[in-house]
């Protein structure tokens, strides 16, 4: 889905990584196994409690499972990339049949308008405990020079990381706006946002060059909140799907403008948002495929789920 180097960016982006080892192969091999063992010096390879499957039907983890060094953790549950896959190509097919019915006289089903809400319905269940999990637990320092940066975050990609990172630099704390799910819709249209707030707002936790996030945060940076957070400075990267103001909107940043505490970071890279969702939609055919195969062994794996300890 996406290039090897973006991949990498993103996953080297993550807290509780340490090392990242590209062109790793799918299916855990002898010769892979012994070199992550005396090489990377690996003690354990470990999976999610979901299925990995090789496409003959065989576990993809099976030698590490035989050696007795592999051992399996609770997945986040009702969030994965099939899913995600397959809100991107849902929201394709509705904003088609949004299209056609524009352009035709006809009125549109209702009973079709409300599955296709429900097939963009996100099955996460957030606590309060994931969210700590993912929290850094701690608040600037008395003297700290806090950075603030807004945006939707929405499929958390490497473009976020890469701005994320250069936000960081510009302070000792950075703390990250992530908007609602209504202003999301309202600038990018009803079938945006593709994940949804605590979804985005857990995947922006999960950066390691970020202190702390609101969850919600409101589309213009007031004075108020201003001193609230003891913001030092505000950015923003060059690269955005949602910094228009709407027709009678307000400039967001206008009071940190005044203030002069604004500032407008060139953004390292070009992928966006609806970039990541082009190529998935560019070769739809194929993720429905895939999607179809996928779906069935997520099935699968609800219907024969059992409790995992270890959260």
């Amino acid at each position: 889905m996406l290039e090897v180097l973006s991949r990498l960016a993103l996953v080297s982006g993550l807290k509780w990584v340490d090392e990242v080892i590209a062109n790793a192969p799918y299916a855990i091999t002898e010769q892979f196994m012994n070199r992550l063992f005396n090489e990377h010096k690996i003690d354990y390879i470990i999976h999610g409690d979901d299925p990995c499957l090789l496409p003959d039907g065989t576990d993809a983890y099976a030698l590490a499972k035989k050696v007795g060094r592999y051992k399996q953790i609770k997945r986040t549950e009702g969030v994965s990339s099939t899913d995600i896959v397959g809100r991107i190509l849902s929201s394709m097919e509705d904003t088609k049949a949004c299209e056609d019915h524009n352009n035709a006289s006809l009125p549109r089903d209702p009973l079709r308008a409300i599955q296709s809400k429900d097939a963009h319905l996100s099955q996460f269940l957030p606590t309060s405990r994931r969210i700590v999990q993912f929290s850094n637990c701690k608040g600037p320092g008395p003297n700290a020079r806090v950075v603030y940066i807004d945006g939707a975050f929405d499929l958390f990609h490497a473009g976020h990381v890469e701005i994320l990172k250069k936000a960081r630099q510009l302070g000792d704390f950075l703390l990250v706006g992530i908007y609602t799910d209504q202003i999301v819709s309202e600038h990018r249209g009803s079938y945006h946002p593709i994940m949804h707030l605590h979804e985005r707002s857990l995947s922006v936790l999960a950066c390691r060059y970020v202190d702390e996030v609101i969850i919600g945060a409101p589309w213009e940076v007031t004075k108020d909140m201003i001193t609230t957070f003891n913001i030092c400075l505000v950015v923003h990267g060059t690269v955005s799907e949602t910094n228009t103001p709407l027709t009678g909107q307000s400039d967001p940043y206008e009071v940190a403008k005044s203030m002069g505490i604004f500032q407008l970071l060139e953004s390292p890279k070009s992928i966006t948002t609806t970039s990541v969702a082009q190529r998935i939609i560019a070769n739809h055919e194929a993720y429905m495929k895939r999607n179809a195969k996928k779906a069935v062994s997520e099935k699968k794996y609800y219907e024969q789920k059992m409790f995992v300890s270890g959260d």
